[in-house]
């Protein structure tokens, strides 16, 4: 089992931080957060708050169960606490969420390797996420739905950009999450769009919806 990191209980789906924050403001904000646990491990428990919903959806997103997004979303705190002292920001025009995110996917990927063939992906696309964030929460609920029912259908790069959207990140947090170009992902997110928008026209649901 992985190690389990808690501060206080996690805000809820419904009681959650919903509240929009202007990229820059949330930049300056966790650039102070940073450095205030750098000093004060104790002081990482505001970042663990604001960051923890996103990181359990996407982990449930990649891994398909509540006990394995659990576990995974403890291993990466975990190794962010760990890793904290030597995470300098703006390091490869990096932020802390994408710096936070990488680990994630590191974690995720070695959990879906460790698991597989358990957890399918299609299960993702049935079970409700408990942890909806504020951009995935502006979708309709239908639209949400077809695109993580879309989602296994998409090549693993084209998949996890997607994944990385819906948690909040930018292109170019995304980018630094996978270690990839910004461009290869602008061209990722390209084609996951035009492949989600012709299952739609195949399955007949794309129709009327400007698809």
């Amino acid at each position: 089992m992985a190690s389990v990191v808690r501060f206080e209980a996690a805000p809820s789906a419904a009681g959650g931080r919903t509240t929009a924050t202007p990229a820059g403001a949330a930049e300056l904000d966790d650039a102070a957060l940073v450095t205030a646990a750098q000093a004060d491990p104790r002081a990482f428990a505001p970042l663990y708050r604001r960051y923890v919903g996103r990181v359990y959806g996407y982990c449930f997103r990649r891994l398909g169960s509540r006990e394995a997004a659990e576990d995974a979303t403890g291993a990466v705190f975990a190794r962010a606490l760990a890793a904290l002292p030597r995470y300098r920001a703006g390091e490869r025009d990096g932020s802390f969420r994408a710096w936070l995110f990488a680990i994630a996917h590191n974690v995720a990927v070695n959990e879906v390797r460790a698991a597989r063939p358990s957890g399918p992906l299609d299960a993702a696309g049935e079970v409700a996420d408990p942890a909806t964030g504020p951009e995935e929460a502006a979708l309709t609920g239908e639209t949400r739905m077809l695109v993580r029912g879309l989602l296994p259908a998409l090549p693993a790069e084209q998949r996890r950009v997607i994944e990385l959207r819906l948690a909040g990140l930018t292109g170019a947090e995304i980018a630094r999450a996978l270690d990839r170009s910004p461009g290869s992902v602008r061209v990722a997110q390209f084609r996951a769009i035009a492949r989600m928008r012709e299952l739609l026209r195949e399955t007949g649901r794309g129709e009327g919806r400007g698809a």
